[in-house]
């Protein structure tokens, strides 16, 4: 009988630090005062942005990262900003990039930056669940 090799499993990568100072959450709540119903929740150690329940933005490490697509993702890059990776030591980057900290500094300028970014998520955030599917007793 020939044993196979396995293969060892598959590493999850190493998380980022992402906590983020009261200060800086409480200056990025203060600039996004202009958009409506802003939440923001506590998640891995960083902090989710939620306008009238659409996931948005990311805070991270002191850092602020919005929802991008191909309509809004050029304005990033060309102020020369990156992709929020969660992993250290993986390649993989999530659709939220940095905002530049002349943005975030600019009330009115983020305020527009912000809701382009909750067009994005909103429009591609997975549709709800009917009411009644999934449920039990069925």
């Amino acid at each position: 009988m020939v044993k196979k090799a396995s293969k060892p499993p598959a590493s999850k990568g190493t998380f980022k630090p992402t906590r983020v100072s009261e200060e800086f959450r409480a200056f990025v709540l203060e600039q996004l005062a202009g958009v409506d119903s802003v939440l923001a929740r506590s998640m891995f150690g960083g902090v989710g942005l939620y306008s009238a329940g659409v996931f948005f933005g990311i805070l991270a490490a002191n850092t602020l990262y919005l929802k991008v697509d191909d309509s809004n993702r050029a304005q990033y890059e060309a102020e020369g900003m990156s992709a929020f990776k969660p992993y250290a030591d993986k390649p993989m980057t999530m659709s939220y990039y940095q905002v530049p900290a002349r943005v975030l500094e600019d009330t009115h300028e983020l305020t527009e930056w912000v809701r382009a970014s909750v067009r994005v998520a909103a429009q591609t955030a997975p549709r709800k669940a009917r009411a009644g599917r999934g449920s039990r007793g069925r």
